[in-house]
């Protein structure tokens, strides 16, 4: 009798081994939380609206400021864009009555880094604010600029890693692409549908480089 209870035991205590052997797997194994901002089109729309988009030449820095874009506005209660963006791409985000993320994991699909400190994480502009003003928003009225940067309703705003969208810069996707190569076809299809939607132009080698991008996708 005891030495069936003492098998029974070690039985148990291997069953109990390999269970959470299975479960540390799963969870490590787990795909990440990927951000995906809203209305990103499909490889065939994405390819109708870069050929619509008109080039032209970069237009000037002059009278440029980040101050001509205002952010973050608040979206909701004491909730401002940069936060409203930190919830929706992070996966189990607090925040506490300010609204400040407190907690959470944020998954940076540029270069496949996971943070969990929302000071680790910068809302990057797809197409930046300097971009823009070359591309024709230097031409707008400060309202329509005030709502491109804080565009929720197309891929215009992700959470990423912070080094990452500071190497990033203003730079156009014929000077930078997300290191994680799979995510650049992704990348793409975000960026032509912001300059789309807000009537921005490209230069020629930026046109180029999201066509090759582009051709990248499968969908």
């Amino acid at each position: 009798m005891p030495g069936s209870l003492t098998a029974s035991i070690r039985f148990l205590s291997v069953l109990l081994t390999a269970a959470l052997f299975v479960a540390i797997v799963s969870l490590v194994a787990a795909p990440q939380a990927l951000a995906t901002p809203p209305n990103i089109p499909s490889k065939s729309t994405a390819q109708t609206q870069l050929n619509a988009l008109r080039v032209a030449g970069e237009g000037s820095m002059t009278g440029y400021s980040r101050d001509k874009f205002p952010h973050w506005i608040t979206i909701s209660g004491t909730c401002n864009t940069r936060e409203t963006v930190l919830k929706r791409d992070g996966s189990n985000v607090v925040v506490d009555g300010a609204c400040a993320a407190t907690s959470g994991r944020w998954y940076s699909p540029y270069d496949g880094a996971t943070w969990y400190a929302a000071s680790d994480v910068d809302i990057d502009h797809v197409v930046p604010l300097a971009e823009a003003w070359r591309s024709g928003a230097s031409g707008w009225t400060t309202s329509r600029r005030q709502s491109f940067a804080n565009d929720l309703s197309y891929p215009q705003l992700i959470a990423v890693t912070d080094e990452v969208n500071q190497a990033k810069g203003d730079k156009d996707p014929s000077a930078w692409k997300p290191p994680l190569s799979s995510y650049q076809c992704t990348y793409s299809k975000m960026w032509i549908r912001t300059k789309y939607q807000w009537g921005l132009t490209l230069q020629s080698t930026e046109k180029s480089a999201l066509q090759s991008m582009l051709n990248t996708c499968a969908s």
